[in-house]
């Protein structure tokens, strides 16, 4: 709070121009947010990231940005957006969510900045793919690769990689085969940009591309053995990811499927321990995706032909008090 006071200090101090500091503190707290973000409760970060975007906001609307500072502004109220609406997501309203997104996208685009841009989609991308929404997932993400020029960094692998997750909801397999095939040749080609400097929410690490693929092939049905594998290559990803690579979100959703995997096969024992650490997650952290993933557990434990053992049962009702307690509601 300290923080936020002298912030907004240094903002109407600055009464006919904006100063490096300023600049510089607006750009740093934008990027001290979106690199914790995944790896934080919401509650931690939302009343900063508010601030935030709401300083950048005034600063583009008073008119004392030279033009130079008006284009990196417009980036960084771009990413405040961004940020806001996968909030909103995260506290599932997609509605909100959304309307972020395009926010976000028009400042991307005054800012002129082709990663943003493709950023944007891929996070409008997600946002219909949670809303249950799988062909507006699908074409966002492919207009968001349209968007980029090559080289590019990390987002052209996560636009594919999400290609894939929506096309496994709609159930073609070779669309889902493409876009993986895509999402590795975009890592082998990637350079890291700007946004892959800021790291956290803006950035696709190995680990959440792993569990992109997994979820794709798990969703998709077919091979139980063959989903499996690729999630434990997920889980494994995420046991062993560095700090700057790991979020509690792709976690969860990296042991969900392996759980689900396992219900595929019947092992009912091995589904329980997949999911063990999403059930342990406190309430803060049970946001929109997380939920509907342990959602899709509990579903498929219903449908399994052993509904009725003892095990399927208690894990239901495991399912059902985590899904009961989301992320709680946050004054914005």
């Amino acid at each position: 709070m300290a923080a936020s006071r002298a912030l907004r200090y240094a903002v109407m101090a600055e009464t006919n121009s904006i100063g490096p500091e300023t600049f510089g503190h607006i750009r740093d707290e934008v990027t001290r947010i979106g690199a914790a973000y995944p790896r934080v409760a919401l509650h931690e970060i939302l009343a900063d990231l508010t601030e935030v975007h709401d300083l950048i906001f005034r600063l583009l609307e008073s008119g004392r940005a030279t033009p130079a500072q008006g284009v990196d502004l417009q980036l960084l109220a771009s990413m405040a957006c961004g940020m806001l609406a996968k909030a909103s997501h995260d506290l599932a309203d997609s509605k909100s969510a959304m309307m972020q997104a395009r926010a976000a996208y028009v400042c991307a685009d005054q800012a002129g900045h082709n990663g943003m841009r493709a950023w944007v989609r891929g996070l409008q991308s997600l946002i219909a793919y949670w809303a249950g929404r799988p062909a507006d997932a699908a074409a966002y993400a492919a207009r968001g690769t349209s968007a980029l020029a090559a080289p590019t960094g990390t987002v052209g692998v996560w636009l594919a990689a999400l290609e894939a997750r929506a096309h496994a909801l709609l159930g073609d397999s070779e669309g889902v085969r493409a876009a993986v095939v895509r999402s590795s040749d975009a890592r082998e080609t990637a350079i890291r940009d700007d946004l892959d400097g800021i790291g956290g929410i803006l950035t696709f690490p190995q680990p959440r591309q792993a569990y992109y693929v997994a979820e794709a092939h798990v969703l998709l049905g077919g091979s139980g053995a063959e989903a499996e594998r690729s999630a434990e290559e997920a889980v494994r990803a995420y046991a062993s990811a560095p700090v700057d690579e790991w979020g509690f979100g792709d976690m969860a959703g990296a042991h969900t499927n392996l759980a689900l995997a396992r219900i595929i096969r019947s092992d009912l024992e091995g589904a329980a321990e997949a999911v063990r650490p999403v059930l342990d997650l406190p309430p803060a952290q049970h946001n929109h995706g997380i939920v509907v993933s342990a959602r899709r557990v509990h579903d498929a434990l219903t449908a399994s032909p052993l509904r009725a053992e003892s095990e399927a049962r208690d894990l239901r009702a495991q399912l059902e008090l985590f899904t009961s307690t989301p992320t709680p509601a946050l004054p914005r």
